[in-house]
């Protein structure tokens, strides 16, 4: 225990110095293994062995079916869709950013693009339209969030990976589906109710024509996560085939189908998508050293211990997990806690009878909320850059949408069938 408590001070100390993620698990990793006299070279095996793994080859790929999809304009169409579909309704252009997020985040499966492509592609609109810029960075990163649960995604991979259970990507992919629907729902009802007491104008509804024209136009672009999921199920191709497959069907709609796509743009794309691969696997590989310490201490085992005295209840048990993953997720990036708390958490939660894919889908989303929190808050921090706003200002008016994700996460918690309706339908 002594040992365990000495890793993570020096993990928060060198997070609370401004020491980068990753540097600051292999630092503190290596200093434990140097107290134990484990030869560093170790350290190098278990960081190789940490990403030495096919199916996080679907990772770099699906990064970069992202990237070409904000190329080829596709955030740009879905907005539309959204527009023809809800502008009309209280809160106009707030519930068609939240629309526009769930579709988007169907087509790139990411918070942070999500955040960026639909602050950027709508956040100047709204202003003109007498939005405040508070509530822009509000529904554009909390709508956001949807992106993680709504497949397909890259973090449900790297979940299914850490689990190390045999646990079906497919399953994953449909189990949250209905939970992110109940995200944008419950989002949609925070940011009409906000629109309408600052007085927010509504939008007018274009018409059936225009509206069929806007879902035609973009449902090249939605085809994408429909032939990815399709395929998993039907087991025509694996989840990383999966990923080549959309990277070269977005290549074709946006080079060929929508015209966006030109060399320019693929190469910017080939390019962010490599920055940002190269920041996860790295990300990857010292959480899995920094998991594989964790192991050899024996923490999974001693924080059973503690919180054995709980473990008569199924559903106390679950809320103090899940209080947990809140409170690390406002300290680190998602990518290493799912690594980190994974080997931790799901051996207890499976204790008390919760299925794999049901805690799976709480880890996303209460690890997504820590997206948005500070002092990390990598979603909010991209969202008020956008916007051009200090963080502090936004943080005074978001409290309601993170109430509203915060009611959302009991209830998936409370209603397993939420999470398992959809994997046992396919089944």
């Amino acid at each position: 225990m002594t040992m365990v408590l000495l890793l993570l001070l020096l993990l928060a100390i060198m997070l609370y110095l401004g020491v980068p993620v990753a540097l600051s698990l292999f630092l503190s990793a290596c200093a434990v293994l140097l107290m134990l006299d484990i030869p560093l070279v170790v350290a190098v095996q278990r960081m190789s062995s940490g990403v030495s793994i096919f199916t996080l080859l679907a990772i770099p790929l699906f990064i970069l079916a992202g990237e070409l999809m904000t190329q080829a304009g596709i955030a740009r169409r879905l907005v539309r869709v959204s527009e023809s579909t809800l502008g009309a309704a209280p809160g106009g252009l707030g519930q068609v950013t939240i629309l526009s997020s769930m579709l988007f985040g169907a087509v790139s499966g990411s918070a942070l693009a999500s955040a960026s492509a639909m602050g950027s592609a709508l956040g100047p609109e709204m202003r003109k339209r007498g939005f405040d810029s508070d509530y822009i960075v509000n529904v554009s990163t909390s709508a956001s969030i949807t992106g993680i649960l709504i497949p397909p995604s890259h973090n449900m991979i790297i979940y299914a990976t850490a689990a190390g259970t045999g646990i079906s990507i497919g399953d994953l992919f449909l189990g949250g589906i209905l939970p992110g629907i109940l995200i944008g729902v419950v989002l949609m009802i925070v940011a009409a109710i906000v629109a309408t007491r600052r007085g927010y104008p509504r939008g007018s509804f274009p018409g059936w024509r225009p509206l069929a024209r806007a879902i035609v136009t973009a449902f090249p672009g939605l085809l994408t996560a429909i032939i990815i999921l399709v395929g998993i199920l039907a087991g025509v191709f694996t989840p990383t085939e999966s990923a080549a497959i959309a990277c070269t069907y977005t290549l074709i709609i946006g080079a060929f189908v929508y015209g966006d796509l030109d060399l320019a743009r693929i190469r910017l794309a080939f390019v962010n998508s490599a920055r940002t691969t190269i920041m996860v696997m790295f990300i990857i590989a010292t959480a899995a050293l920094f998991g594989w310490v964790l192991a050899v201490l024996q923490a999974p085992a001693q924080l059973a211990e503690l919180l054995a005295p709980a473990m008569t209840s199924p559903l106390l048990t679950l809320l103090l997990i899940a209080a947990m993953l809140l409170v690390l997720g406002t300290f680190m990036d998602m990518a290493p806690l799912i690594l980190i708390t994974t080997p931790i958490f799901l051996p207890i939660a499976t204790a008390v009878g919760m299925d794999p894919v049901h805690f799976g889908i709480m880890l996303m989303l209460a690890l997504g909320i820590g997206l948005l929190t500070p002092p990390v808050g990598s979603v909010l921090f991209v969202g008020c850059a956008a916007q051009g706003i200090p963080i502090g200002q936004a943080l005074k008016t978001i409290w309601p949408f993170y109430f509203a994700l915060l009611v959302a996460l009991l209830c998936i918690i409370a209603i397993p069938g939420l999470s398992l309706w959809l994997p046992a339908a396919f089944a």
